[in-house]
């Protein structure tokens, strides 16, 4: 089965060379596989895979190597990659990881956050909002990116914030292309916001718990 990445605009764009390639290429194969476009039982081969991203051979097999160590995919002998199944379960426990790691960190920074950090977040909220008025799907992940990653910088915890990254991985983009989840999003940094003006830490960790939530939409 061909990898199918010339599906969306965004798949079109050739991975470009450098030193992290075949974690691109991971992270390519990766939302096709969350997103279903690779669904399970189909088949990644390597050479198509590698003609279809524009690379060579070797980070693709380096990259397939590391989905297989995440579960993603089991190699089958003399057939290629096979895409395993996802389940419903696998899924509520990748929104319940996010949602406690990112609520864990809303609340710390609840308590230390300042007016400039406010503004700046208003201002990340704005352009949010304005992107998915014009259903601008890089910039509304741009904007939600850069949203989370302020919050997270303002409460110092590094290494929650990592494995909240590598949590995110497993996030199917489809997310930002959904106008009711962006205007839901938009709503939900507002309340965030004002929990943070009143340095109110429970209030802040629970609206950020419930976004995540809200973020599963099989």
């Amino acid at each position: 089965m061909s990898l199918g990445l010339t599906r969306t605009a965004s798949s079109k764009r050739r991975i470009a060379r450098r030193p992290q390639l075949s974690e691109d290429v991971a992270g390519r194969i990766r939302q096709q596989i969350v997103t279903g476009v690779l669904p399970p039982g189909s088949f990644v081969r390597i050479e198509e895979a590698a003609v279809e991203l524009g690379v060579s051979a070797t980070p693709v097999r380096e990259a397939l190597v590391a989905l297989r160590g995440e579960g993603l995919v089991e190699q089958v002998p003399h057939r290629g990659y096979r895409v395993n199944e996802l389940s419903a379960q696998d899924v509520d426990d990748i929104f319940w990881l996010q949602g406690t790691i990112a609520g864990t960190l809303a609340g710390r920074a609840a308590s230390v956050i300042t007016s400039e950090h406010l503004e700046q977040l208003t201002a990340l909220n704005d352009g949010l909002r304005d992107a998915v008025a014009r259903a601008d799907t890089e910039s509304v992940e741009y904007y939600e990116f850069e949203f989370h990653k302020c919050v997270n910088k303002v409460a110092g915890g590094m290494k929650l914030a990592w494995f909240l990254l590598g949590a995110v991985k497993y996030t199917p983009r489809l997310y930002a292309t959904d106008k009711r989840w962006g205007d839901d999003a938009v709503r939900s940094h507002e309340q965030l916001i004002d929990a943070f003006e009143r340095h109110d830490t429970e209030a802040a960790a629970d609206v950020m718990r419930r976004q995540f939530r809200e973020w599963d939409i099989r």
